[in-house]
């Protein structure tokens, strides 16, 4: 089946999200340093089938649309606005906190999380108007090499 990829664009690092449209399931989602992107991609799409790149308009949008030159297939670019901001809701709803957890302020543990793979998932929801589940094996992982 054909996937998606999402990147939710920013100046040093970027939020990306790998998902297939038909299961409305996510497989990857990762946080990278934006000179890092265009590689990423070239390898993903040597690997995966991937349909369409569905890009956030925010901040260097246009400078990584110009960097996936090579991706012969469809560049969406799509609103993105207040997805930082909304990230932090969809993190507890992925991740629901339970136990005596319950009973602390719930930014304790967002405090140090980087939210922009899960700006990209939301970029993502917001294009398709559908919420997608996650893969039993997806961490939301952290790649800032």
């Amino acid at each position: 089946m054909p996937k998606v990829i999402t990147i939710d664009p920013g100046k040093s690092k970027c939020g990306l999200v790998l998902a297939e449209l038909s299961e409305k399931k996510v497989y990857e989602a990762i946080i990278l340093k934006s000179e890092l992107l265009e590689n990423y991609v070239r390898n993903l799409i040597t690997v995966e089938d991937i349909s369409q790149i569905i890009l956030g308009n925010g901040t260097s949008s246009r400078e990584i649309k110009e960097k996936l030159y090579f991706f012969k297939k469809e560049i969406m670019t799509f609103e993105e606005k207040n997805t930082t901001y909304r990230a932090k809701a969809r993190y507890f709803e992925l991740f629901p906190i339970s136990g005596l957890k319950f009973l602390m302020p719930r930014e304790v543990f967002i405090l140090n999380k980087n939210l922009d793979a899960i700006s990209a998932l939301i970029i993502l929801e917001d294009y398709c108007k559908m919420k997608f589940t996650l893969n039993k094996n997806i961490d939301f992982k952290t790649w800032l090499k």
